[in-house]
């Protein structure tokens, strides 16, 4: 292992600020989602309606990505994201507040609510190129996976603590306020746009930015990817309910996410002195799903088996997110992630869907081969996709510092 590569992160200004800026504004949406569903069950007296709640609120999540992160792309993240984030507050407090008996139109605001979700992730991986290069670039990609695995560790739980303690409007309420005061300071620190170089011609247009022979693969990678991370997720809560325990769906959960802080955190430790392939990584999480597969007899197989297969998860997504970005021209990088982002909903919408006709046709331990398959297929995807090199890597700072002897 090589410590200098979080060594130079560390050093270098803004990075760890601009991180945990983004990991604070991400929270609260994260958590909303699970007060939000008791919220649409109490008032509708079924969960059924709680699913058409969060489905129109996916849709909405989908539609307004790309549109937000085109727009940061040319006016500059900071105006957007902020606008978005005081937006999605509002009208996440309009959910809470509305009596009980207005639930049919619980649908329309939260597809409202999700078509204002603030484009902080994608700005955000679209300004780490700005900031650091080379290894440092590699290793800030697979903390920013890492510190997605925190976010979606913790958000849930802290949503549902909220609800246990309070009650499911408090939460909602509590996370449309939290969000309006994080993304704001998160906003704050967005760099500005960077300018489009008229005498290159015109700025891509959608079209042009997606069909693209490494964007489109690197797109429809994750997409893939995160239905089968959606599909094994619905697999641990079948699993669960099999074993007549819940409370093993979250401790699974919970050692499928800590294999991926650890994976993430060793990768970004790596020297990097050899060419990192996507395809590899994607290929090792395959295998990972297949071998959930046959550990499917008892909580505690299938636990050390989610640990070992989700070492890979961290580092897989973090190469799509640093190969998407070194692919794409700064002009456009917000709106590329924006996009991918998008791809990942309707991945994860289908991947819950789809699983759970799995899970009644054929069993639990078919959802975990469904996901292998499917990570398979992003991995024959990105076989093309040109590897990052250490050659990518600048001349280290301090080794340009000192003078040349005669």
């Amino acid at each position: 292992m090589d410590l200098s590569a979080y060594r130079a992160l560390w050093r270098t200004p803004g990075v760890f600020a601009l991180l945990t800026a983004a990991v604070v504004a991400r929270i609260p949406v994260i958590a909303s989602l699970v007060p939000m569903a008791f919220l649409a069950k109490d008032a509708a007296g079924n969960f059924g309606w709680a699913g058409v709640v969060a489905g129109a609120y996916s849709v909405g999540m989908a539609v307004g990505g790309p549109v937000w992160s085109r727009l940061a792309d040319r006016r500059g993240g900071r105006g957007v994201v902020i606008a978005t984030g005081v937006a999605w507050g509002v009208a996440m407090a309009v959910l809470a507040l509305m009596p009980s008996d207005a639930y049919r139109l619980m649908p329309v605001i939260s597809g409202l609510a999700g078509a204002f979700v603030s484009p902080v992730t994608s700005t955000l991986r679209a300004a780490w190129p700005r900031i650091v290069q080379g290894s440092r670039l590699r290793a800030v990609y697979a903390l920013d996976a890492t510190a997605a695995e925190v976010l979606f560790a913790i958000g849930p739980m802290l949503g549902a603590l909220v609800v246990s303690f309070a009650s499911p409007r408090a939460g909602v309420l509590t996370a449309a306020v939290a969000a309006g005061i994080s993304i704001w300071w998160f906003g704050l620190r967005q760099p500005p746009a960077v300018p489009h170089d008229e005498s290159k011609g015109a700025r891509l247009t959608a079209p042009q930015l997606l069909w693209h022979r490494h964007r489109l693969p690197l797109i429809f990678a994750f997409a893939f990817s995160v239905t089968a991370f959606a599909s094994v997720s619905l697999g641990i809560v079948a699993f669960a309910d099999a074993h007549g325990n819940r409370l093993i769906a979250g401790a699974l959960e919970t050692v499928w996410a800590i294999g991926s802080l650890a994976g993430g955190i060793l990768v970004g430790a790596l020297p990097g002195r050899r060419k990192s392939y996507v395809w590899r990584r994607t290929l090792l999480v395959s295998t990972g799903m297949l071998v959930c597969a046959f550990a499917t007899w008892s909580p505690v197989s299938l636990g050390i088996a989610l640990m070992l297969s989700g070492c890979g998860l961290a580092p897989m997504v973090g190469a799509l997110y640093e190969r998407l970005g070194a692919m794409t021209p700064e002009s456009v990088k917000t709106e590329t992630f924006g996009w991918m982002q998008s791809a990942g909903m309707a991945g994860g919408a289908v991947g819950s869907a789809v699983a759970g006709v799995v899970v009644e046709a054929f069993g639990v331990r078919y959802v975990w081969v469904m996901a292998a398959v499917l990570t398979l297929v992003a991995a024959v995807t990105v076989l093309r996709v040109p590897p990052h090199t250490p050659a990518d890597d600048p001349e280290p700072v301090e080794r340009q510092a000192v003078p040349q002897e005669a």
